[in-house]
């Protein structure tokens, strides 16, 4: 667009003349007032020029005015269309960028009756069915915000109802044992009372007898005195067997009043570290949308990039807990369909949940041995290999955080892969195993060379590291090779998998993450030290939504721990 002054002339706005526009030329490109429009529509050159009213070119969107038959590079017109690249060129253009296009047309001749074509009326059609699919995909956005708001309401209902019903139980024995406590109480209170009462009476007795010893003394007789001494004597020996029998007896024995809380109910305050657990759980979405246009004629189809092009973007970093930081040691980790990750605990024997946006959901079960690779299979479950200490792979469903089954082979288990049918359990005796999910039988694939270390697999090929000769290897599914890549960037690989064009990635130690071309013949370092990777052992991409897991050394807090970092390719 030659001028960006709305309803106002382009030559007289050139002169800082503000004069009102009327017309505007489709071929010049510029708007003109009466005057300037005069001599514009006799001139030799313009005369034939198409024009339009200025209020109507105002009327047509932004985007379509900045449109220019010029070409922005080198300010000439365009008059030619490359097929191959799908743009409109210049002279210029096709010298500098279009040698090697052999595909070159007029472009007046692609763009004859572009607006009855039925290009055109596809694209009008496409317009409607995307708006009507917005409003079907809006309708069923809110009801689905809809829908969680009540799931919360019913959540909070539950939550709640469960605190009152533990309130209500530990209220009704808070009360047994209050009145258990009262019964205890007041038997003993009785039985001391009662003695008690007894020993005043008895030292009431005595305290008589002492006044009146006096008395006798001063008044009475000898032979009353006499027989007085002996009845005094008598009462004395009396009590004093009394107090005996008291002492030999436990009626002196103290009894102490003491409770014991149950050991169960003092537990919750060192085991029950939640309330419990809010989990996002998938299901598959009930959207039904039209289905876009497969007319190849008319689409413009996305070519895969080259690896080049390929540059991820950081999305997070793991939030690793405090008191796990110092001893935790990622050997694999995994991307879940729903964006939350898992990275697996050689060390600790057990796998750590994390959200989407890295934040620490909890442990998963704690499996009993030393744990070398995990992979997403299906439905919530993962697979767990136990390295070459075990012969033993695990399929672990993680929402009910429970081993679901137990897969017992002949070999070590070093790296798993699956995609959704097949499970393929790595050794590295030159020998694999590959499970069909369905019915769990086994084959073994014995025509693998080396000692594979990760493996992965994309449509069909299997994919593997062989650490100590820093290979990288494709194989048929039945085991042949198809191609070995080895590159002096590639030293001490460890994991590695797929996006869904089939490059391969590498976590290649202190060299960061490399991307090795779907045929095995280029390589690109992707993320290194410069990128705060270092010490890169752990990689997974989930092929659907694109994001993809790293491990990495860090210092956090002057301490030098394992963590992982999320992006997005």
């Amino acid at each position: 667009m030659a001028s960006s002054v709305k309803h106002l002339c382009t030559n007289c706005h050139d002169k800082e003349i503000a004069n009102r526009a009327v017309t505007w030329c489709t071929e010049c490109e510029v708007l003109f007032c009466k005057n300037c429009e005069k001599p514009h529509s006799k001139s030799r050159l313009s005369k034939n020029h198409k024009t339009m009213s200025s209020e109507d070119y105002h009327k047509l969107p932004a985007f379509i005015q900045e449109i220019s038959s010029q070409c922005k590079d080198h300010k000439k017109k365009m008059k030619l269309y490359c097929s191959f690249h799908s743009c409109p060129c210049c002279d210029q253009c096709v010298t500098n960028k279009h040698k090697k296009c052999k595909d070159l047309k007029a472009l007046s001749d692609v763009l004859k009756h572009v607006k009855s074509s039925a290009s055109f009326q596809l694209f009008a059609k496409d317009l409607k069915d995307v708006k009507e699919n917005l409003d079907t995909t809006i309708k069923y956005m809110k009801t689905r915000i809809s829908t969680i708001n009540t799931q919360k309401t019913k959540a909070v209902e539950e939550i709640k109802y469960m605190r009152k019903s533990i309130n209500d139980y530990l209220n009704k024995l808070e009360q047994d044992i209050l009145t258990d406590l009262e019964s205890k109480h007041s038997k003993l209170e009785l039985d001391m009372a009662e003695v008690l009462q007894q020993m005043e009476q008895r030292a009431s007795q005595i305290t008589q007898m002492q006044s009146q010893i006096t008395q006798m003394t001063q008044l009475a007789t000898e032979l009353q005195m006499y027989i007085g001494l002996r009845e005094i004597e008598t009462t004395t020996s009396r009590t004093a067997k009394y107090i005996e029998d008291l002492e030999t007896g436990d009626y002196f024995i103290e009894k102490n009043l003491e409770v014991n809380i149950s050991s169960a109910l003092q537990s919750i305050l060192l085991d029950v570290k939640s309330f419990g657990d809010i989990y996002i759980n998938t299901t598959s979405s009930t959207l039904q949308t039209k289905a876009g246009r497969k007319d190849e004629a008319q689409n413009i189809i996305s070519k895969v990039p080259g690896i080049e092009d390929i540059k991820p973007s950081l999305v997070t970093r793991l939030t690793i807990p405090k008191d796990m930081k110092t001893t935790i040691a990622i050997f694999d980790c995994c991307i879940l369909p729903d964006g939350r990750s898992i990275i697996l605990d050689s060390y600790k024997h057990l796998l750590l949940l994390f959200s989407h946006d890295g934040i620490f959901i909890r442990k998963l079960v704690t499996l009993p041995s030393s744990l070398r690779a995990v992979c997403f299979v299906r439905n919530n479950t993962v697979a767990v290999a136990f390295g070459s200490h075990s012969n033993q792979t695990t399929l672990m469903n993680i929402e009910k955080n429970k081993i679901s089954q137990t897969i017992q082979l002949s070999h070590a288990c070093n790296g798993v892969a699956s995609d959704g049918k097949t499970l393929v359990i790595s050794s590295s005796h030159f020998q694999s195993t590959r499970v069909n999910l369905n019915d769990m039988s086994h084959t073994i694939i014995e025509e693998m060379e080396g000692e594979l270390e990760c493996f992965s697999l994309f449509q069909g090929n299997m994919y593997a590291t062989i650490c100590y000769e820093n290979k990288v290897c494709c194989f048929k599914s039945t085991g042949e090779l198809l191609w070995t890549f080895q590159h002096q960037d590639i030293i001490s690989q460890f994991g590695i998998t797929l996006d869904q064009n089939g490059f391969v990635y590498i976590a290649s130690g202190k060299n960061g993450i490399e991307v090795v071309s779907p045929d095995g013949k280029a390589c690109k370092t992707i993320l290194s030290e410069a990128d705060g990777i270092e010490g890169a052992w752990a990689i997974d991409i989930n092929k659907e939504t694109g994001m993809m897991i790293v491990s990495s050394l860090i210092c956090d807090d002057n301490i030098n721990c394992h963590t992982a970092f999320v992006y997005k390719i």
